[in-house]
């Protein structure tokens, strides 16, 4: 009988067919990534997400407006998954915003558009229009602010 030790192939040499393999996938999806643009739109909604002054200020003028809070009644305030779920776009260096938001109030669902401007560290609002899309009867636009 013999007792001599087997001896196994290093894990290189098993698995570089693999490895090679999902290096190469992984490379091709982050340039993927970096080319399409989506870089962009993260760093849009990390900003977005980061900057609840933006959001917060818009809600307060919407929670004023008398028409809106008949047909939505008391809006929740909004929280973080609302921005990410919602759109934004950042231009100018970042002092430039257009965003589309989620609003969610005790008798309905809207959505909120905003366009502003920062000038000296505080946004100043072109455009807040809130979209109401339930109830279906209720179903209309409501400008709450709008310079040109």
């Amino acid at each position: 009988m013999n007792n001599e030790l087997i001896k196994q192939k290093s894990w290189w040499k098993n698995n570089w067919k693999w490895f090679i393999t999902i290096s190469g996938l992984v490379l091709i999806s982050i340039s993927v990534f970096i080319s399409s643009g989506m870089g962009t739109i993260s760093a849009d909604l990390a900003k977005a997400y980061s900057d609840t002054e933006l959001y917060e200020n818009a809600l307060e003028k919407v929670k004023s407006n008398q028409k809106v809070n008949d047909l939505l009644g008391q809006i929740e305030p909004i929280d973080k998954l609302a921005i990410l779920e919602g759109t934004v776009h950042y231009t100018n260096e970042n002092q430039t915003v257009n965003s589309t938001i989620r609003l969610k109030g005790t008798k309905g669902k809207a959505k909120m558009d905003i366009s502003a401007d920062r000038i000296h560290n505080e946004w100043n609002y072109t455009k807040i229009k809130v979209r109401i899309k339930n109830p279906p009867e209720s179903k209309q636009t409501i400008e709450i602010l709008k310079l040109e």
